[in-house]
């Protein structure tokens, strides 16, 4: 169906360290937006998330329905078409978001239903003999959820919470299309300009992997540091 002349192929080509070198410190002008983006996204999303963590272990049908198919919604569309809706379509209602607050709304409401997920198994591991023992205390709902509950399930939520993070981390490169400055936009402006996509694009894939080990290595010291307590 289709063939490759190996003997067409310039290696060379493939990355040129000199461009590569030289463009360096305008595309790392993005890293700042896509750590805020992330981070900023991240804490909306634990906020969020575990409201609705609650919301959808609550005995009512008028908090847990709505809060499973908000859920079941940002799971099942693609975040790159709501980011679409908050940056081009809301200005249809006279809503106009700039390109990092839309980017970080729609990565913080989207992440908070996959931490939502998170949050509620993370509670539902916790002993139910937990809260018996918390009743017995003469601890209020919310005191229990405080004092022993929360940090029992924190420690079981920490690894896959933080691989929501490296995923959102790594998702920023989405918000290239709603114009956010992030390191894949500085790439891009520079690959128009030079005509050479790949240098560029190897040089964003270079700058993400070091960010993602920094915080990979973040998520291996939290966990160190709950496990001291088990």
């Amino acid at each position: 169906m289709f063939s490759i002349d190996i003997r067409e192929v310039n290696i060379e080509k493939l990355f040129e360290p000199e461009r590569a070198w030289e463009n360096l410190p305008f595309v790392l002008q993005g890293v700042p937006y896509t750590i805020l983006v992330a981070i900023i996204g991240m804490l909306i999303g634990l906020v969020l998330g575990f409201f609705l963590a609650l919301a959808r272990r609550s005995s009512h049908r008028l908090l847990r329905w709505p809060a499973r198919v908000y859920i079941s919604f940002m799971r099942g569309t693609p975040i790159l078409v709501y980011l679409f809706v908050l940056y081009f379509g809301l200005p249809v209602l006279g809503i106009t978001l700039t390109g990092p607050t839309a980017a970080i709304i729609g990565f913080g409401t989207n992440s908070a239903a996959y931490i939502a997920e998170i949050n509620r198994s993370s509670l539902a591991s916790v002993a139910h003999g937990q809260w018996e023992s918390a009743r017995a205390l003469g601890f209020s709902y919310w005191q229990s959820m405080r004092r022993i509950i929360v940090p029992q399930a924190t420690r079981i939520a920490i690894p896959p919470l933080a691989n929501v993070f490296l995923d959102l981390l790594k998702a920023t490169s989405l918000a290239a299309m709603i114009s956010v400055p992030e390191i894949l936009n500085k790439a891009q402006i520079v690959a128009g300009r030079t005509n050479d996509s790949m240098t560029l694009y190897i040089l964003a894939a270079l700058i993400y992997w070091p960010l993602t080990m920094v915080f990979s290595a973040l998520q291996e010291y939290l966990e160190r540091r709950y496990n001291r307590y088990l």
